[in-house]
């Protein structure tokens, strides 16, 4: 492990020289250009462009199966919740996301730490490749909207780092860690352009305020230039739009508590994207289903010739789609992908979203769910998701099963984030708009039955849950709210017993901690990393 810890160190810290200085290399390093070659070809600033959304499939070890790019990461925040659930059995493939679930090894010198921290800042390279290379006031237009659009990824990567690794208070850990220092509201290092190296070696993490800042800084700066950014241009939808910008401002000022802009900016993102709320026969569509961008306002898509693809079971489909005859979740694989159970009940039979899963026995809905054919219904087990469909409705072929699309951003949620911020400032508003959304789109006989504000943004929150369950963003609310993440239960479908832990709030867990060469490369963070959450939680054992 130390070993492997030295050679991650080398790759961290070349990754943050990278960011503030050009670097020289006769080829770009994992598909990335250079900022010398953009400035001698056009066809490389495309390339650069197009190596962000390429750094969504990108591998960074061979032999770790849970190593498919920003999908794992999206996948980890899943299996840290208590609305998704995997079912591991000992005659399938080794289930590489157990120990997220079973908060395990979640300490600064394990790989369960490491490769989120690392893979993050790998992709900051690209997006900030693009940035330095780009200057948006002596450029083409169509430059001119690629730098607006890198700026919004760098504000989604460093909102999804800020709300990962910002300490918050929780039912395990204290915000006094084992080295005596106050680590409340910290986040990450902000890797600015033009960092020296010695400031590189001194950079501490950044608080709260101060991220919040950064972040809307960039996204300010997207606003102005990303406007020529057409349906076209995206790439089919894979570069972020002004209205992707709007969601990322909308999802920044929740964060942030700042509830009016956060209303304000979901409503300026519906109002300015094409996209509207998918339908039932969409989300419904055994060919279609969940694995095609068209629907959603940005996107991550595989090809036949992605990496993760070709590798036959080391990508998102494999590990979140159960009707195919290959990967993970699949019936051969038996690490099924399945909805709580506590959760799934508590969605109206009414609402089209329950019929994504695996009725139980005897359901009203057993013989309303629509699966790819007899076979899956035969073999998948109880609450086991329908939601992400193999490419094409191909079961069998990975090279097509596998090449699907998975959503980073979804008009549905901005939605729900309007009504949310509403709800914070006028609980009566939010409930009107969470039944206007729930009537038209999803259940017309849904109503919010409760009036409080606490009770009417938990039950928003939760419709969003429903809505974005296994796209990775449920994490992020459970956290901001304090929410306690129930696991262990009479009846709960949590086959892995290590894996069913109940916490009062938050789960420590969702405090992540900074890997331990970070420290050794950058002087600021030692002493100041969050405390190790691991093993913190007794598993919930029945009749005890």
């Amino acid at each position: 492990m130390k070993k492997m810890n030295k050679i991650f160190s080398l790759l961290a810290l070349t990754g943050v020289f990278m960011f503030s200085s050009c670097i020289e290399e006769t080829e770009p390093a994992s598909g990335i250009a250079t900022e010398k070659q953009v400035g001698e070809s056009s066809i490389a600033t495309e390339a650069m462009v197009m190596a962000m959304p390429a750094y969504c499939h990108t591998r960074m070890w061979s032999d770790r199966h849970n190593n498919f790019g920003y999908g794992s990461m999206m996948h980890v925040r899943d299996m840290q919740t208590g609305d998704c659930v995997m079912e591991f059995s000992a005659d399938g493939y080794d289930n590489w996301f157990n120990k997220w679930t079973q908060n395990k090894y979640m300490g600064q010198d394990y790989f369960y730490a490491q490769y989120q921290f690392l893979y993050y800042y790998r992709f900051m390279q690209a997006v900030n490749n693009v940035i330095s290379a780009i200057d948006p006031e002596n450029c083409t237009d169509q430059q001119r909207a690629w730098y607006g659009s890198a700026l919004a990824y760098r504000a989604m990567l460093y909102l999804d780092l800020a709300r990962m690794y910002e300490f918050l208070p929780n039912d395990k850990t204290s915000n006094i860690n084992a080295d005596g220092n106050d680590v409340a509201g910290l986040t990450v290092p902000i890797v600015r352009a033009g960092m020296s190296e010695a400031e590189a070696r001194n950079n501490p993490r950044a608080p709260h305020a101060e991220m919040a800042k950064f972040i809307e800084e960039d996204l300010d700066e997207a606003e102005k230039y990303i406007g020529g950014m057409t349906e076209e241009a995206t790439s089919g939808h894979i570069l972020p739009d002004l209205a992707c910008a709007y969601g990322l401002k909308a999802r920044l000022y929740m964060w942030d508590g700042q509830y009016d802009k956060a209303k304000e900016y979901a409503r300026k993102a519906i109002n300015t994207t094409a996209r509207t709320p998918m339908t039932q026969q969409q989300c419904m569509n055994t060919t279609t289903g969940f694995n095609v961008a068209g629907p959603w306002m940005w996107a991550a898509q595989q090809t036949a010739t992605t990496s993760t693809v070709t590798s036959g079971i080391v990508n998102w489909t494999s590990w979140v789609t159960n009707e195919t005859d290959f990967g993970y979740a699949a019936p051969g694989g038996n690490c099924f992908f399945k909805i709580d159970r506590r959760f799934y009940e508590r969605i109206g039979d009414t609402d089209f979203r329950k019929l994504m899963f695996k009725a139980p026995a005897g359901s009203p809905l057993e013989n309303q769910v629509v699966f790819l054919n007899a076979t899956f219904k035969e073999k998948l087990p109880e609450y086991a998701s329908l939601k992400f469909r193999p490419g094409n409705g191909n079961a069998s072929d990975h090279t097509v099963g596998a090449a699907t699309a998975y959503p980073l951003m979804r008009v549905e949620e901005m939605y729900f984030i309007e009504a949310e911020a509403a709800a914070h400032l006028n609980a009566a508003e939010g409930k009107q708009l969470v039944e206007t959304f729930m009537k038209t789109y999803r259940d017309p006989e849904y109503t919010c039955t409760v009036s409080a504000t606490d009770d009417v943004v938990e039950e928003i929150v939760f419709q969003k849950r429903v809505e974005l369950w296994g796209e990775g963003q449920s994490f992020f609310d459970i956290k901001r709210l304090n929410y306690s993440v129930t696991r262990g239960y009479p009846g709960t479908n949590v086959t892995d017993e290590l894996a069913r832990l109940n916490t009062n709030g938050r789960p420590a867990w969702m405090n992540w901690v900074i890997i331990m060469v970070e420290a050794e490369s950058n002087e600021a963070l030692v002493g100041m990393n969050n405390p190790d959450p691991s093993d913190l939680y007794t598993p919930w054992v029945e009749g005890q």
